[in-house]
């Protein structure tokens, strides 16, 4: 019954032309699906790619997840390799941080400084690439080197070579005049470029150096910088990590990147989720010119579904019939969409710069990642609007009484 149903239902779709409306709203549905799906794989790969150079340009520089520690963590070698083994975690290493103000003879700046051991953090640190090869050695303890950001840089108006102050609210003294802050001169000993906020705004010393500035015990370590697979996997990964160091006795808390720039990435997600919806309306106002061409398929063919009844034909076979019609035109236009999206999509910035249109500047591309889930999602998305706006149709075939539709035949 099913063959028989698929060749009455490929039959009706190929002589829709009887019906010179109901043929053109069929095709407008067609270039609906195949329209709105275009664009939802063309936006949701910008989209993706955004994210994700936001995720490697700001998350590659700052904290993705920090264990905090009242113990000494004087096992830190043996727990960051433990702790690789945990799938999603990279490596651990010691890490201190503290805000303060950088000062150069030109101007005054808010600076996040994080206190690194260059050996250890070159090995994961995406600054450590996004600097001239070496630049983390020269974060040697006792010289008081400094590497920072290429905006930072900019603003202070200074270059390699020359010397800045950095003032902690960490580790203040009380003196006779009031609190005064730990400062201490540091030279810059390289400049790094993420492309991101974080030029303006971080700074790396060596791990000893650092301690030394915020009035520390030098030598101890208090917390641990992971290093993570995929940064969103911070919250999944923080209570493994805590079961870990509560095996060993140790009480740990834990703090990620969300503290500091979750609401950046809250507000690209919704973004990312209104944008898809807003395109997946094209593609829901398609669905409904489908029903309203079954209709009038329905409403034309009123005269032979009676006659398949008196046949034989079964209810579940008559609406099958124009489900498969319906799917067809379905089919068609999620092919050529998803042909036309992913072809765009790979080839959208040579578009733009055929077309002459800069989006994000000169020699800035847009970033663009498509996404085989997100393909998936679309695919099984655009099925299921259009199964179900063919089940309203197929319902009113499957209601035609053959003896009230051939009475006066």
């Amino acid at each position: 019954m099913l063959g028989f149903s698929f060749f009455i239902g490929y039959r009706y779709w190929r002589a829709r032309k009887t019906n010179g409306f109901a043929s053109f709203i069929t095709i407008f549905s067609v270039m609906g699906i195949f329209l709105g799906v275009a664009a939802l794989i063309v936006v949701s790969s910008v989209m993706n790619g955004l994210e994700g150079q936001l995720k490697q340009r700001i998350l590659g520089a700052v904290p993705q997840l920090v264990v905090h520690s009242q113990q000494n963590l004087n096992n830190w070698a043996k727990d960051s390799q433990s702790l690789s083994h945990i799938q999603g975690i990279k490596g651990a290493v010691p890490t201190v941080g503290t805000q303060a103000m950088v000062q150069s003879p030109a101007n005054i700046a808010a600076v996040q400084v994080y206190g690194v051991m260059p050996e250890q953090s070159d090995m994961f640190s995406m600054v450590a690439k996004h600097s001239y090869p070496g630049a983390f050695d020269t974060l040697t303890s006792g010289k008081y080197n400094v590497l920072i950001g290429s905006e930072l840089a900019r603003r202070l108006e200074v270059k390699v070579g020359d010397r800045i102050r950095l003032l902690s609210g960490d580790g203040v003294v009380y003196s006779p005049i009031g609190p005064v802050p730990s400062q201490r001169k540091f030279t810059v000993s390289g400049i790094f470029e993420m492309g991101s906020q974080v030029d303006a705004g971080l700074a790396y010393i060596n791990y000893q150096d650092a301690q030394r500035l915020m009035r520390q015990k030098v030598g101890e370590v208090h917390e641990l910088r992971l290093y993570l697979d995929d940064p969103f996997m911070a919250s999944t990964l923080a209570p493994q990590v805590k079961a870990f160091f509560a095996e060993q006795g140790v009480k740990v808390t834990t703090d990620d990147w969300r503290e500091s720039y979750g609401h950046l990435f809250a507000a690209v997600k919704m973004e990312k989720n209104m944008m898809s919806l807003m395109l997946s309306l094209i593609v829901a106002v398609a669905a409904f010119n489908i029903v309203s061409a079954l209709v009038m398929m329905v409403v034309d063919k009123t005269s032979d579904i009676a006659v398949l009844k008196t046949q034989g034909v079964t209810t579940p076979a008559v609406m099958l019939i124009f489900i498969i019609q319906g799917s067809f035109n379905a089919i068609i236009g999620l092919i050529l969409g998803i042909g036309a999206g992913v072809l765009t999509a790979f080839n959208l910035n040579g578009i733009l710069s055929t077309l002459g249109v800069s989006i994000l500047g000169v020699g800035q591309n847009l970033p663009v990642s498509v996404s085989i889930n997100q393909l998936l999602w679309i695919i099984g998305g655009t099925l299921l609007m259009t199964l179900l706006a063919t089940i309203y149709p197929a319902l009113a075939a499957a209601k035609v009484q053959p003896a009230v539709v051939l009475r006066y035949e």
